[in-house]
């Protein structure tokens, strides 16, 4: 191609000035050194909130001695899709040990908690059916509702009445299917699970809820809201993923063993898939033991919650209606929330602005993502810098 020929690209130079001028171009940090509440970006140490690893498990040596035992025993990738040859005594006494801790039959493990999610939605409900999903789910769960070709009514987010209108309205054809987050990601609240579990009953609908961020985190025994809420036995599907609490890669479904052999038959993402390495789920399998031996993790990261969380009203700032180790703080516009992100970046803290398309426009926040490894001092660091910047930053 000559230089001054055209391209089928070139539109996107002016696509990418575009999201530049509207404050919505992202750049990839690069991160030196192992994940850690201290983490080190372009050279600068600061202390990290913006990360999943709810419960400090990502460096925990036994993890990492799990996984150079694994990667010694079975070596690194598993070179083939599940239904092959990449299903390996690993994956198998995983998805055991995963179904024995949730208290389902059996579980399905898939490469990523997206996959799990556009790979089941389209596997259970198709083009003669319904779906009824929060407005505020996660962009996965969006994806896989749209991918199933099924008609979708959103109701607004947490709205137990109008979901019940929407239901009330359905035509009697078809499946229906009940679609949203236990905990959100953004605004760090809980969906309506004992409600919603009453209309499933109601309208003989299925109940499926992504536990992503609530997984090891939430419930006597970890297993998240719908623990902590008294509803397991309401919930037909349960997603997970294991790269937030259990700190690895991948995802799972677990329920009934009839769901997960149908999965197993018709989940796309899961039938085209290579299997996730061995030594990854080696990695979920020690995870997920140490959530269930030391408890005091996810007790210690909800106390510390609540007390940040009265702090920051205390200072003015706006929590929402956040009820978790997920702390939003609304700031509003787009050019105020990368503001109040890079200042605070250069006191110290890395806080993540999020922008539209994550949130609504006019919705931006910072996404203050609590873990087990931020101590009380780190704490009162944090709270003694927002302090200094409460005027800015206060809706």
């Amino acid at each position: 191609m000559s230089e001054n020929q055209q391209s089928p690209l070139d539109w996107l130079s002016s696509a990418l000035k575009q999201l530049e001028e509207q404050g919505l171009s992202r750049q990839r940090r690069v991160r030196s050194g192992p994940q850690q509440p201290k983490v080190t970006f372009a050279g600068r140490s600061v202390t990290h909130f913006g990360s999943n690893d709810y419960l400090d498990l990502a460096n925990d040596p036994r993890i990492v001695h799990a996984v150079c035992t694994a990667v010694e025993r079975d070596g690194w990738g598993a070179a083939a899709s599940p239904l092959i040859s990449g299903h390996t005594e690993q994956h198998a006494a995983f998805a055991e040990a995963l179904a024995r801790f949730e208290r389902t039959d059996a579980a399905v493990l898939f490469g990523s908690g997206f996959a799990a999610n556009v790979g089941t939605i389209p596997a259970i409900v198709g083009p003669d059916d319904f779906i009824f999903a929060d407005q505020k789910n996660h962009a996965s769960l969006i994806d896989g509702c749209r991918l199933s070709g099924a008609t979708i009514a959103i109701y607004r987010h947490g709205d137990v009445e109008h979901l019940e209108t929407l239901l009330q309205q359905a035509t009697p054809k078809g499946k229906k299917l009940i679609v949203t987050d236990s905990l959100f990601s953004m605004d760090g609240d809980f969906a309506p699970l004992v409600e919603i579990a009453s209309l499933r009953e109601q309208f003989g609908c299925m109940l499926l809820i992504d536990e992503a961020h609530a997984t090891g985190v939430f419930g006597e025994n970890g297993r998240g809201v719908a623990e902590k809420m008294g509803v397991e036995s309401a919930i037909d599907i349960k997603i997970g993923t294991l790269s937030k609490a259990l700190a690895g890669s991948g995802g799972f479904v677990c329920g009934r063993q009839t769901l997960i052999d149908w999965l197993a038959n018709r989940a796309r993402s899961y039938v085209f898939s290579t299997s996730p390495p061995a030594a990854s789920i080696a990695a979920a399998a020690a995870a997920l033991e140490i959530i269930r031996q030391e408890p005091e993790r996810r007790k210690i990261v909800f106390r510390r919650a609540n007390a940040l969380r009265k702090t920051l009203h205390d200072l003015g700032f706006n929590t929402g209606q956040s009820e978790s180790h997920i702390l939003p703080l609304y700031i509003g516009s787009t050019d105020r929330v990368l503001d109040v992100s890079q200042q605070l970046l250069e006191s110290g803290f890395f806080i993540p602005a999020i922008r539209p398309p994550s949130v609504p426009a006019g919705e931006c926040l910072l996404r203050l993502s609590l873990s087990y490894g931020h101590d009380e001092t780190t704490l009162a660091k944090l709270i003694e810098t927002l302090s200094r910047l409460s005027v800015k930053a206060a809706v």
